[in-house]
């Protein structure tokens, strides 16, 4: 099995965010010293709690900080950009990072970036997205003149192309054809894991989804897979997991269930925002469960694996016997303040030194 992270991320609203950016860097930069192999960072415009604006930039500038770890957008949401500009700077970052990117899209998933954008209506976002990412696949994969109409977008360049100048070629990624790409996945049953698997992307669950939900995402992978006629790879299929390990089964549970724990204020936020756009259903373990029956207490509960290295390699492994073979774990980071920082730290290591080899020994396969 693989080992990444992802972070949204998501921090207290109140902290200075040029501290919360360090904060994030530190956070790639250790997991590259632990061998992570990938890190996945995600965009929003309009949110105090989720500062970046552009993975890209955030991280561009760890690119030299860094050995090994590759850079995946977690997600860029296509709807909100014009595909030519993302196309330029995703060929740009590829060449900066000698082939470290990973494109991850996805149609986005704040209401106020959307009300930003004039992207209110769910089915025109998710054209668009299709169609962004068609558009950038060709921009890639052609010299001009450049003839790309769409019905949301048109990429057109027909005069003053003069090979001798460069002028009118748009850059090309350094990973040929094009850097991998991966869409994320939340909802049951969900569509758009068909929809990856019969384009032959990858596909990332969400960590804050309760484990029958990941389950559909497998199966609707291989519905994907079946009606194109392709081989279902597991090495496909990335699942996010929030994960607290320490040296005992006792101090895990003292550090999760601790009021200062960042675990807490992670799904007491998500909880919050998912009330008010009503689909709380994806955090319940049983869908038929009232809201005001829900505690925060049950959702640690349920969505962290936590425990010693043994208990957490045991429940990792219980988890994919159950949700289906995926070979990629990725760990969803969350706030470092206050005594979480050491906590994290210390469970980071403790995961990658102790916990992946020990589902090595259990026969979990690693990444060909």
């Amino acid at each position: 099995m693989d080992l990444g992270l992802f972070m949204m991320p998501l921090h207290p609203p109140q902290r200075p965010v040029s501290e919360t950016y360090k904060e994030d860097s530190d956070k790639i930069i250790l997991a590259d010293q632990l061998g992570f192999s990938e890190a996945w960072v995600g965009q929003h415009f309009t949110c105090t709690t989720e500062p970046i604006a552009s993975p890209l930039m955030f991280m561009a500038a760890l690119i030299n900080q860094t050995r090994q770890i590759k850079f995946g957008t977690g997600v860029i949401n296509l709807p909100c950009h014009n595909p030519a500009v993302v196309a330029a700077e995703l060929a740009q970052f590829d060449h900066m990072s000698s082939g470290r990117l990973m494109f991850g899209i996805g149609p986005g998933s704040l209401a106020t970036d959307f009300a930003l954008f004039k992207m209110t209506n769910p089915k025109e976002r998710e054209e668009r997205l299709l169609e962004s990412v068609e558009t950038i696949q060709k921009i890639w994969t052609q010299d001009p003149p450049y003839r790309i109409e769409g019905k949301y977008y048109s990429v057109l360049v027909e005069d003053n192309i003069h090979p001798h100048l460069g002028t009118g070629y748009m850059p090309k990624p350094f990973q040929h054809p094009m850097p991998p790409i991966a869409m994320s996945v939340m909802s049951p049953n969900s569509g758009t894991a068909k929809k990856a698997a019969m384009r032959g992307w990858s596909m990332m669950s969400a960590n804050f989804v309760t484990s029958y939900i990941v389950g559909t995402h497998w199966q609707k992978y291989l519905e994907g897979c079946d009606e194109a006629k392709k081989q279902p790879r597991p090495g496909d299929w990335r699942v996010a997991r929030n994960v607290l390990v320490a040296r005992t089964d006792e101090e895990a549970r003292e550090f999760l269930f601790d009021p200062r724990c960042s675990q807490r204020f992670y799904f007491d936020y998500l909880w919050q925002a998912l009330s008010l756009a009503n689909y709380t259903v994806i955090l319940k373990a049983d869908p038929k469960m009232l809201d005001e029956d829900v505690t925060i207490d049950m959702l640690l509960q349920d969505l962290v694996i936590y425990g010693s290295p043994k208990t957490v390699a045991e429940k990792l492994v219980a988890l994919r016997e159950s949700v289906g073979p995926f070979d990629n774990l990725m760990l969803a980071l969350t706030d470092w303040e206050g005594v979480n920082r050491k906590r994290e730290e210390d469970s980071m290591r403790l995961l990658a030194k102790e916990v992946m080899p020990l589902l090595e020994k259990a026969r979990i396969p690693q990444v060909a």
